[in-house]
């Protein structure tokens, strides 16, 4: 048996989550940091990385209180980290402006630039230029803020940055650095010819590492302040995702699942890199060596549904309660779920949604079915690019809160046509795949043997009487994209 603690923390957007796991892999505590955002403009979205370090602080310290002895025999702590960020450092380290977020979407027309400068940026970093990635927003502050931009030595990623201030030492791992359009994702290098179109150079790119490798050691007096006599060591951990990935154990070719959270993912392991074509698929390393991934994404999943709930002033629970368990037929009515644009497959951040047939005699109860089925929807919009592109998906685990419901889970199933799997203790998240990198990263375990799936403890299978009307809803569903972008 392998003893100690290790500890995994999650760097997300609304919060800093730490949890501490034992030689048995159970949680035996946890604590959550909130976080704010800063929207000085529309679309812009940036927060101060010093905030993550200090709720970081505040959170073990919280830890330190409850579980002292716990917190001190920490022998391996892994990050987990909201990806795409871009975070400006200059020559003595310090931050030169707030964080760009993957979700700031200011950097549209340096997409395009960024792509002309780099025509092989889909065949070599396996993805479109986007706004949301990182390379377009440093683009951005080159043309924007000049000033800022010449005093740049570094950039680095949020985790990585949190890394830095709590270690000393820049690394990055491969999947969170898939992320930033500067990687040769195949290869698992920085990409020259990426950075050069970026202005940049490789001396500003952390070192690399896989994410159950070694990564820096916790700060001596950061060890003393927690109680701990020897420093822990760090993993390279992982992109937000990727870490969830590791905590559900979806780490060999073919393992798939659907996070139906605030935002959707669809993830499929891949023993290689497969470029996502045109269809807005990413295609990311994976945090575990010799591993791979695909993954579409919609940008408003259970959001829908909270949405809806606020417009309704009904909280969810009730108006699904207005729902049979098992739907009759599809709604009469169509819901496009574009309410923060759309990633896969249109990648488009101005799109926006709605709902369209309505009548007279249309009901709250349609409505809300319409919201579910437009989200599902999206989803195999995502299942339809990873086809495309060569990855097909015929089973898979579900998890996110959206998962909780199970007429939402038989609606995805029926949608999609694939049955779908749900779990027991599937709702770990990235600081518990951070935590697993880091045990990896002490003991040098094999990754099969740390990283094992939940148990499922439910399957659904698509409903026969409900597939031929799903595929004609959405071939209606479909049209609603054109339509909406036709209106000025």
């Amino acid at each position: 048996m392998v003893s100690g603690m290790y500890l995994g923390i999650d760097l997300g957007t609304s919060g800093i989550k730490a949890v501490l796991v034992d030689s048995t892999q159970k949680v035996v505590a946890a604590h959550t940091e909130k976080l704010e955002v800063s929207r000085p403009h529309p679309g812009w979205s940036e927060q101060n990385p010093e905030d993550w370090y200090d709720a970081t602080m505040r959170a073990l310290d919280s830890l330190r209180e409850t579980h002292p002895a716990e917190l001190a025999s920490v022998r391996g702590i892994g990050l987990s980290g909201q990806q795409h960020g871009a975070v400006l450092l200059g020559e003595g380290g310090e931050v030169l402006r707030p964080c760009l977020l993957w979700n700031d979407t200011r950097a549209e027309t340096e997409c395009s630039l960024f792509e002309h400068r780099f025509p092989l940026c889909r065949q070599i970093t396996g993805n479109i230029a986007m706004p949301g990635f990182t390379a377009p927003k440093v683009l951005w502050v080159a043309r924007h803020e000049p000033e800022i931009f010449a005093r740049v030595t570094h950039v680095v990623l949020p985790k990585a940055w949190l890394r830095f201030r709590m270690t000393g030492a820049l690394i990055e791992d491969m999947s969170d650095a898939s992320g930033s359009l500067w990687l040769d994702t195949g290869r698992r290098l920085w990409s020259d010819a990426a950075l050069e179109a970026s202005n940049l150079r490789l001396a500003a790119m952390p070192e690399l590492c896989e994410g159950s490798a070694p990564a820096g050691h916790l700060n001596p007096d950061l060890a003393a302040r927690w109680g701990m006599t020897e420093a822990p060591i760090f993993a390279g951990g992982a992109g937000d995702n990727a870490a969830g990935a590791v905590g559900l154990g979806a780490i060999h070719t073919g393992d798939a699942f659907l996070s139906l959270g605030t935002s959707g993912v669809v993830w499929v392991t891949t023993d290689s890199f497969h470029p996502g074509g045109n269809h807005a698929i990413h295609s990311f390393c994976h945090a575990v060596p010799d591993q791979w991934h695909q993954m579409g994404v919609t940008l408003s999943a259970a959001a829908s549904l909270a949405w809806w709930s606020r417009v309704t002033g009904m909280d969810e629970k009730s108006l699904l309660a207005e729902l049979p368990q098992t739907p009759e037929a599809p709604s009469p009515v169509l819901f496009a779920p574009y309410l923060s644009g759309e990633r896969t497959p249109h990648n488009d951040g101005t799109v926006r949604g709605g709902f369209t047939g309505l009548t007279q005699d249309t009901t709250r109860a349609q409505m809300t079915q319409a919201v579910l089925e437009g989200v599902a929807f999206s989803f195999r919009d995502a299942l339809e690019g990873l086809a495309e592109s060569g990855t097909v998906i015929t089973q898979a685990d579900v998890i996110g809160g959206g998962s909780r419901s199970p007429l939402w889970t038989s609606i995805l199933a029926s949608v999609l046509g694939i049955t779908l799997h749900r779990l027991a203790n599937g709702e770990q998240g990235g600081a518990f795949g951070a935590a697993r990198l880091a045990r990896l990263a002490v003991t040098g375990e094999a990754v099969a043997e740390v990283c094992l799936p939940p148990e499922r403890v439910a399957s659904i299978a698509p409903d026969d009487r409900l597939s031929g009307p799903y595929r004609q809803a959405y071939a209606r569903y479909r049209a609603l994209y054109p339509a909406l972008k036709s209106i000025p």
